[in-house]
């Protein structure tokens, strides 16, 4: 039943809103896993997005442009269907703490009842990023913090002139 060969393609879905350092990692980790990644970029319709999709597929290109075997990619509609429309059957996702297992745990087993052969790997990040997520990076920003060392630099720069206008026209 399983596939193994080198035009295999591993799915790293989400929102990613920002990129965090965090994605970062997780897509570094199952690029030395997988001849292929495809980072697959959607808009969430339950969360208020801070960037477009197309800033955030730009922002996530820019960050993961140097790892060969990384693709970046938009998608819309159920993830399933993207992975069928890609000859796919792999997805990762990234576990940060023991709370994100229900979730990510029922996520899986929906997918898999939607399309039968789906396998969800799950990659722990660095424990440098178990606690960040892209929702704490936007409180962060939003209340003026230093969120620096949690974004890659091109992510930084985006963020810190947006937020440079906001705070003059507040």
């Amino acid at each position: 039943m399983y596939r193994k060969n080198e035009n295999l393609i591993a799915v790293y879905p989400g929102s990613f809103d920002p990129p965090t350092k965090g994605h970062i990692d997780i897509i570094n980790r199952a690029s030395k896993i997988f001849p292929n990644v495809v980072v697959a970029i959607t808009y969430n319709y339950s969360k208020n997005h801070m960037f477009s999709l197309e800033e955030r597929l730009s922002m996530m290109k820019e960050a993961v442009f140097k790892i060969k075997n990384v693709k970046v990619e938009a998608f819309s509609g159920l993830l399933v269907d993207y992975l069928n429309s890609i000859n796919s059957f792999c997805i990762i996702r990234g576990l940060r703490a023991l709370s994100d297992f229900e979730y990510e745990f029922q996520l899986a087993l929906m997918n898999r009842k939607l399309k039968k052969d789906v396998e969800t790997i799950f990659l722990m990040p660095d424990k440098e990023y178990t606690f960040l997520s892209s929702s704490m990076v936007r409180e962060l920003t939003f209340l003026g913090g230093n969120f620096k060392k949690f974004v890659p630099n091109n992510v930084y720069k985006k963020i810190n002139k947006i937020e440079k206008k906001r705070r003059k026209n507040v």
